[in-house]
């Protein structure tokens, strides 16, 4: 059977080749489609994150199947597998994917889930996460890729950021110690303020299940005498830290990574309390340039008029990246996860993309090379700082 899907599949692409006036929906083969998963957060604390990947991932798979798809194949995104930022679930939705005929996965989304999805699709599938950024998450197999900054690469830029723009020159950090997005964040942000100037004055820990009363932390930071509050944590904690910050009367900055992205969107959320909040994120919704108002207008119209954030442009992006390394490596849905894998990995050196998130390289580690943006929130919109 096999042998013969490689026939139609040569017999196809020579057919595509001879019409090239036919539409571009015209395919190399009806029954032939490339089938990518997505897992992430789809309910819980963080499905802004997952929820947005899935939604992205939609977007840019439609777009591509209306002008060739991947190497003259259609895509498809198959129902998305819901971890909850768990490792143990990310994991039972891998299988269930892979039951279900995935070929290429999209994630997972959040660290250690995709820490824990790494080792299993290892050399076998090909795996390219949209915003794991801990340094292990791509580290298990040759075929692992993200488009994302990694936790220390977020650390150090940020301690860069915050002292060549002089916002200040006594900070404070405040992160969750136990999970390994903050703390990656968290270490390498230290060591970076030493390098450029920064005291750390105060650094102030908390645990994933302590993190609802801040108030011991908040009060050594204040009487610390910092000047701005690092904060390397998901939106969800940090929208609990600025409200009990100003019920402390802390006078302070705030500066974040792309955890913070989506604090604007916190159910009952005083948004006043993030003005002047200021982030390293890659993306943002109210940018000017016509790709990002092309990608905001079809993902608010895809979605009841939501907004995407920047977990939605990081998979949009790897979608895309996707359909390079497909077409350079010329693969066909015939081949097995392995072969797909394999050639996907080896054609991921050989492309560049002009994406949203900006342009972006890929070296043999899977580690994405692109330059960081920062964001000030003003009158509920992110404006590019400068």
């Amino acid at each position: 059977m096999r042998n013969w899907k490689k026939v139609l599949g040569v017999v196809s692409a020579a057919a595509m080749a001879a019409t090239m006036m036919m539409p571009a929906s015209v395919f190399a083969a009806k029954d032939e489609t490339f089938k990518i998963g997505v897992i992430g957060p789809m309910t819980g604390d963080y499905a802004q994150y997952g929820t947005n990947v899935y939604n992205a991932a939609k977007i840019a798979a439609d777009e591509i199947n209306e002008n060739g798809g991947f190497n003259g194949y259609k895509v498809e995104i198959l129902d998305a597998g819901d971890d909850q930022g768990d490792p143990e679930k990310a994991v039972n939705a891998y299988n269930d994917l892979l039951d279900k005929g995935m070929q290429m996965l999209c994630g997972t989304v959040t660290s250690g889930a995709c820490i824990a999805v790494g080792a299993e699709a290892a050399e076998s599938t090909f795996l390219f996460t949209p915003s794991a950024t801990a340094l292990d998450c791509i580290t298990a197999g040759t075929n692992e890729f993200r488009m994302c900054f990694t936790d220390p690469a977020q650390g150090t830029k940020s301690a860069q950021f915050i002292s060549e723009h002089k916002l200040a020159t006594k900070v404070a950090v405040l992160y969750d110690s136990a999970a390994d997005y903050n703390s990656g964040v968290h270490d390498a942000f230290v060591e970076e303020a030493g390098n450029v100037g920064l005291d750390v004055v105060a650094d102030e820990a908390y645990t994933t299940d302590s993190n609802t009363d801040y108030s011991v932390q908040l009060a050594k930071i204040k009487k610390s005498g910092a000047e701005l509050l690092f904060l390397p944590n998901y939106y969800s904690d940090n929208a609990l830290i600025l409200q009990q910050a100003s019920e402390a009367g802390l006078d302070i900055k705030f500066f974040g990574v792309d955890g913070m992205d989506g604090i604007l969107n916190v159910e009952n959320f005083d948004k006043s309390l993030a003005e002047g909040v200021m982030l390293l994120t890659p993306f943002s919704a109210t940018a000017t340039d016509e790709k990002s108002q092309n990608f905001v207008k079809a993902y608010g119209d895809a979605n009841n008029g939501e907004t995407p954030n920047q977990f939605a442009a990081d998979a949009y992006d790897v979608i895309y990246a996707m359909q390079l390394a497909a077409d350079d490596a010329k693969i066909t849905p015939d081949m097995s996860n392995e072969d797909i894998s394999a050639a996907m990995s080896a054609s991921m050196v050989n492309i560049e993309l002009d994406g949203l998130t900006g342009k972006a390289k890929w070296t043999e580690d899977g580690e994405c090379d692109k330059e960081p943006k920062a964001f000030e929130i003003k009158d509920g919109a992110y404006v590019e700082m400068k």
